[in-house]
């Protein structure tokens, strides 16, 4: 059994201002690296020692890896990339519906079950090419949330939502090639 740790990025500029965030980026606030700073104190007291870092390819991902694990060579992954919303991209958020499940599809975006394929199918093809135990990750807020959803079957409100820094712990069966989930990591 392999664990895969998958961080969300830290609190940026758009989460601020409300708007909507996926395949477009914005900087990470300062509020955003201090507490990402803090997340790494929490990681560096954490019971598992990571051997393999992987991030999507957004600034904000990237940036919360390196200030979290400075010099640590890691590998960009479109697949951890978060849900592309289509013409909503960096428009206030209050424009989007309630349910967010396949409606972005229709203006050029992605459905929760598109991006959580992505995403398994990420997290599989990491955990059958590294011979590492423990895999660390940054990715997206709605990419994880629909990840889980796809997972449990159902929407498991008592997870929601996935705050900035929060961790999910996944774990990868080698016999069966199946993703589960573990538990829900606070790191502030």
């Amino acid at each position: 059994m392999k664990n895969i740790y998958v961080m969300r990025h830290g609190q940026t500029l758009f989460n601020v201002q409300g708007r909507t965030q996926g395949w477009c980026d914005s900087p990470l606030t300062e509020k955003g690296i201090a507490d990402t700073q803090k997340a790494g104190q929490f990681l560096r007291n954490f019971p598992v020692q990571f051997d393999a870092f992987y991030s999507s390819t957004q600034e904000r991902a990237c940036d919360t890896l390196e200030i979290i694990f400075p010099k640590q060579a890691y590998q960009r992954l479109k697949g951890l990339k978060e849900l592309n919303f289509g013409q909503f991209e960096g428009h206030p958020q209050y424009l989007e519906v309630r349910d967010k499940t396949t409606f972005f599809k229709d203006f050029g975006g992605e459905t929760f079950d598109e991006v959580a394929d992505r995403m398994l199918s990420t997290f599989g093809e990491i955990a059958q090419e590294t011979e590492a135990q423990n895999i660390f990750c940054v990715s997206h807020g709605a990419a994880l949330w629909a990840t889980l959803i796809s997972i449990f079957g159902y929407r498991p409100e008592e997870l929601a939502p996935i705050q900035n820094l929060e961790m999910i712990h996944f774990t990868f069966d080698e016999q069966t090639k199946k993703i589960g989930f573990k538990e829900k990591i606070s790191t502030l």
